[in-house]
């Protein structure tokens, strides 16, 4: 059974007070959809980079909606569970264009997002593609937004940390989905070029497992300095807790998918499991403008910490509204598109706290990377050279 999650914001007061005469104040519906895991061993995650979507979809609604053309419309966000799987995310994807006129559709995974790009050009949807995958936006497809950017950016600040703190040698065990795949395809060869060797490769199934013993094992017998490790924050923080418990005290390179105060978050605050890992920074240490005004408001909707999944994802549907005025329609995919990277420029930061300031020629979105590393026993930034900032 496909699990359904349907948020609308700002309809239910309408409809308790029921059809305005004449229907001069009556508002109409744009959907925003979304294919994702809410079920298995990535759905934190999946739940995350939705969350972005509600909240962001709420503050316009409650702001009265958007006005394009003349008409009134308030956002709903229609979010459907694929397990985190490609041929799922598919058949929802056809499903929220057909059934419910989707103009755009979010998906949080590299295979989902790969798969929708076989037909979304011809259904005439953008792809809300929440993957830093560089091949993303490097097929040609006209009506992707690629939302974080390119994971190539971090090979080096991750490298050059890590080999400095601990060692040349790398062992493998990142998760075996397609987004796993595309970063060890980079990471391994960059590692090497930089000096070093990779002494061990054990790809695990992240979203299926929960006992990573084994695995684990395989690849601490090579006597790595530095573990690579990531998918899903829940299962990346569990290898890190095998490997301590098997007595590595060298450090983690981390996925960016995975975020380093959601892993200690399901370590019960200990962060001393995760000395020596580096990763994207956390949200709540980000001091730029838009991440501080969000941290607080996010907390009060969600009574938790927000990733940056959900600031992400939060800009880029403040963004794609914004778009949609600028396009003057609602519904005219490749019109919204080309908005984009206008609206994106043009976002205050307080509606932008992913700093995303344009969209390149493919779809890629353009912003600053910011890297976190653990050093005892809290997150320290790191500068795009792999310099700990102390």
């Amino acid at each position: 059974m496909r699990m359904t999650r349907r948020v609308v914001w700002g309809l239910a007061a309408a409809a308790m007070f029921g059809t305005v005469a004449g229907g001069a104040l009556a508002q109409e519906t744009v959907t925003i959809g979304w294919t994702g895991p809410l079920s298995g061993g990535a759905a934190l995650y999946g739940k995350n980079t939705l969350s972005g979507l509600e909240l962001a979809a709420k503050e316009i609604n409650e702001a009265g909606g958007l006005e394009v053309g003349g008409k009134k419309y308030k956002l709903e966000v229609v979010g459907l569970d694929d397990k985190y799987s490609p041929s799922e995310a598919a058949v929802n994807a056809k499903r929220l264009r057909s059934q419910y006129k989707a103009p755009i559709v979010f998906c949080p995974h590299s295979g989902g997002n790969f798969a929708m790009q076989a037909f979304n050009e011809q259904d005439g949807f953008i792809i809300g593609a929440y993957t830093s995958v560089p091949q993303m936006t490097e097929r040609g497809n006209k009506l992707t937004l690629r939302i974080p950017p390119s994971f190539a950016g971090y090979l080096d600040p991750f490298i050059k940390a890590e080999m400095s703190a601990f060692g040349k040698k790398l062992g493998m065990a990142g998760a075996d989905h397609d987004y796993a795949k595309a970063w060890a395809a980079l990471i391994a060869p960059a590692w090497k070029a930089a000096g070093g060797t990779v002494v061990a490769e054990n790809p695990m199934s992240y979203n299926k497992d929960t006992d990573f013993y084994s695995g684990v094992s395989r690849v601490l017998a090579a006597s790595p300095d530095v573990m690579f490790i990531g998918g899903a924050s829940e299962p990346t923080a569990l290898v890190a807790k095998q490997a301590r418990e098997l007595g590595f005290q060298g450090g983690f390179i981390v996925m960016d998918q995975a975020k380093l105060d959601e892993m200690a978050a399901v370590l019960g605050g200990d962060w001393s499991l995760l000395e020596g890992a580096i990763g994207t920074l956390p949200l709540i240490f980000d001091q730029r403008p838009g991440a501080k005004s969000f941290v607080p408001k996010y907390r009060k909707a969600y009574n938790r910490d927000p990733g940056t999944e959900a600031s992400l994802n939060y800009s880029s549907l403040n963004a794609v509204a914004d778009a949609m005025k600028l396009a003057g329609t609602v519904s005219d995919a490749p019109a919204i598109f080309a908005k984009l990277s206008d609206a994106f420029g043009k976002l205050p930061p307080e509606r932008n706290p992913a700093s995303i300031n344009s969209v390149d020629a493919k779809g890629g979105s353009n912003a600053v990377l910011v890297v976190g590393l653990v050093k005892g026993g809290k997150v320290v930034p790191v500068d795009a050279s792999g310099t700990v900032q102390n």
